[in-house]
This record gives structure tokens, sequence and C-alpha cells, in this order.
């Protein structure tokens, strides 16, 4: 199990500055989702927290620094919202490439692997995809590929950015209740963006809103998701209606 810890980062690009001083706490085997405007800087952080960006302040993972890219990926899976998909690659190759961090680059696939991909590819519900080309599937079904090589990197936190774009409703449902499975059999620690304000209330512990790069506040769905807050940083009039799951938003 590992946890993350932030501190004052900031991230800056084309001069313009994403993130400003953001501090905050992500409790080990805890699933956090972020929340916020469009453009308030939350697949920012998580590209920050995966590696990918140079920042300034500090980020620490299971109280270690993680300085090597080979660390980070045994460390952290991460589905993007945007994957690259690379030309030709059938469904079982690209999940087999989750396995990367556990055999090399040029190593070969050992039956651990096989099985570990064959397990994830049934439990998201892509064993008759197996041999199908990863581009030739509709957007919600090559979504629900990326995160099976995200789960089959087996990685104690798993990053992820709008998980549920292309899905159906049915599928989004499968997939966040699949991550809430993983996260209790393995421990693992969560962190997802999602837009959908009443998802993110239902699945996770907590909400962290941020809006221009600051963290704005963190707490249980019930105390961030209120109508005057989301007036005030989506611009956005709503109901909240109080279910035993979670707060649901609905449009005023």
């Amino acid at each position: 199990m590992a946890g993350i810890r932030i501190q004052n980062l900031k991230v800056a690009m084309g001069g313009a500055e994403i993130l400003r001083g953001l501090d905050l706490d992500i409790t080990s085997g805890e699933w956090l989702n972020i929340v916020g405007p469009n453009g308030a800087g939350k697949t920012t952080l998580l590209r920050t927290i995966l590696g990918a960006l140079d920042y300034e302040g500090s980020i620490t993972v299971d109280g270690a620094v993680e300085h090597s890219s080979a660390g980070l990926a045994r460390s952290i899976a991460y589905v993007p919202q945007v994957p690259v998909i690379p030309p030709g690659m059938l469904v079982t190759d690209y999940v087999l490439l989750g396995r990367t961090p556990h055999r090399g680059a040029f190593g070969a696939d050992s039956p651990t692997d096989l099985a570990v991909t064959a397990e994830v590819l049934e439990r998201l519900d892509l064993g008759s995809f197996m041999t199908r080309e990863v581009r030739s599937l509709s957007g919600g079904e090559r979504q629900r590929v990326v995160m099976a090589r995200a789960i089959a990197q087996e990685t104690p936190i798993l990053l992820l950015d709008e998980p549920t774009t292309a899905l159906d409703l049915g599928h989004q449902q499968d997939m966040l209740r699949l991550v809430e499975e993983l996260r209790h059999e393995r421990g693992l620690t969560v962190v997802a963006t999602l837009h959908d304000l009443t998802l993110a209330s239902r699945f996770g512990e907590r909400l962290a809103l941020i809006d221009t790069g600051r963290l704005i506040q963190v707490g249980r769905a019930r105390d961030v998701l209120t109508v005057d807050t989301i007036k005030t940083h989506f611009h956005a009039n709503v109901r909240i209606i109080d279910d035993e799951g979670g707060p649901v938003v609905v449009p005023a």
C-alpha cells in the first residue's frame, strides 16, 4: 500500500501557472476523486504525480521521492483521457504492455503475465475481443481495454483521468465497481478525476475540489458538493438530492 503526499506543488506550462501551491495528502488505500471545472488543473495534477511534468514543490509516494521512470511504473498505473493506441495493436498485446515493469521492455511474456492479462480481460468483459485490433473497437470498448492495461500493471496506486468517458451507464457502473473491488482486494490507492459529480459522490471516500489550480476544499461528498459551491466554481445552478448512496446533483 502506498500513500501520496503533495506539498506546495506548482506547475507552469507555456508561461501560465496551472497548479498554484497545492497541498494534498492521500492516505494509503483510500479512493480520492478530484473534481472541478474545465481547466481547473485536474489532469495536470495526475500527470505531475505520474512524473510526466516538471514541477516545483514536493511529491512523495509511500514516504519516498520517486525519480526513476522504472520505479514509478512499478508504483503507479495511469488511465489517460486520450490514450495513444499504436496502429495494428491487438487487445491482448496492448494489455500485456501493462506487464512491462515486471519483466522489462525486452523480456518474454511469462505464464504469470499471460494469466494476469487473461483474468483482467474477463473481469472487464473483454474476453471476446482478445484478438481484435484495439483501434477497431468502439470508444467505450477501447476505454475498457485501456483500463485493463492499467489493472494488469498491478501497482499499488491507480490514477484514473475521466475513466468513464465514452462508456454507457451500465459499463460506467461496472468499471467503477471493479475498481472498488480491486481496491479492497489489493489495498489500492485510487485517485480519479470525474466530471459526473453524482458518480464522484457515490464512489470513493473523499472529494478534492480544485479551481484555477488551487485546492478549494477536501472532504466528504456531502460537505464539498453544495449548491453554493457548485454555483461558485462550476457556474451552474443545481439542486442537491440527499440520497442514501450520496448526494445526487441535478440541474435546477
